[in-house]
């Protein structure tokens, strides 16, 4: 089978899934974590790869950026494929100044303005929890490899340059930090009665102006990858 967007068998794609926004991100974790892993998707350059992790079978996904592309990919994975479980795996930008680069990040709500969830089933919600299970997996992997992370909810954005709102999201809704992909998956997640999380790592602080390169965001973001992998076991 095949969707406009994916070219993947559906034999091709595991029941849990880890999705990067970026591409070249996918492409590295396959090739440096997984056992056997085969190219199941390059349409439009979305790169995927299903290989095994200690045995257990994965598929790593990129998203690509924002709501409606992680919303066209992450529905039809879960309604097409089959998948069961989603992690998002990646950048976010601090609100709060104790949390440094390269930390990392497990989400406990996404708040967004967006409309994505009306549009999707009609209710006005938004604020978004990910899963408690998949939460405890992810805390249990992260004890297990000693890498302290930090709990919070996240302010999903659709615009990257959005800096006005910072001190009322940080404040009225206790918002850690900001990103641009939690809030469809988790809308996807609710209408498809599926399991969807996120580990996010901190690629610059919108208080203190430090900054990750490009390079580093997708070469050495490496404890959330190994903490999601861990995870699955």
């Amino acid at each position: 089978m095949a969707t406009p967007h994916i070219e993947s068998k559906k034999e091709d794609i595991a029941k849990t899934v880890l999705m990067p926004g970026d591409p070249l991100r996918a492409k590295m974790i396959a090739e440096k974590y997984l056992e056997n892993p085969v190219l199941v998707n390059s349409v439009r350059n979305i790169l995927a790869y299903t290989g095994t992790y200690k045995g257990k079978r994965v598929t790593v996904f990129s998203s690509g950026m924002g709501n409606p592309s992680m919303g066209i990919y992450s529905y039809e994975l879960f309604n097409e494929y089959d998948v069961d479980e989603i992690i998002r795996i990646g950048s976010c930008g601090a609100f709060r100044e104790d949390l440094n680069l390269y930390e990392v990040l497990l989400v406990e709500n996404s708040y967004s303005v967006s409309n994505y969830l009306q549009e999707l089933t009609g209710e006005e919600d938004h604020v978004l929890p990910s899963n408690i299970e998949l939460n405890k997996k992810l805390e249990n992997a992260a004890n297990r490899l000693r890498v302290n992370i930090h709990h919070g909810n996240v302010f999903c954005t659709d615009v990257f340059y959005n800096q006005v709102a910072i001190p009322n999201l940080r404040d009225n809704y206790n918002c850690y930090a900001t990103e641009m992909e939690t809030f469809a998956l988790f809308s996807n997640a609710r209408k498809l009665n599926k399991k969807a999380s996120a580990i996010l790592t901190v690629s610059d602080n919108l208080n203190t102006k430090e900054v990750t390169t490009s390079e580093e965001r997708q070469n050495s973001f490496n404890k959330m990858v190994e903490i999601a992998l861990e995870s699955i076991i």
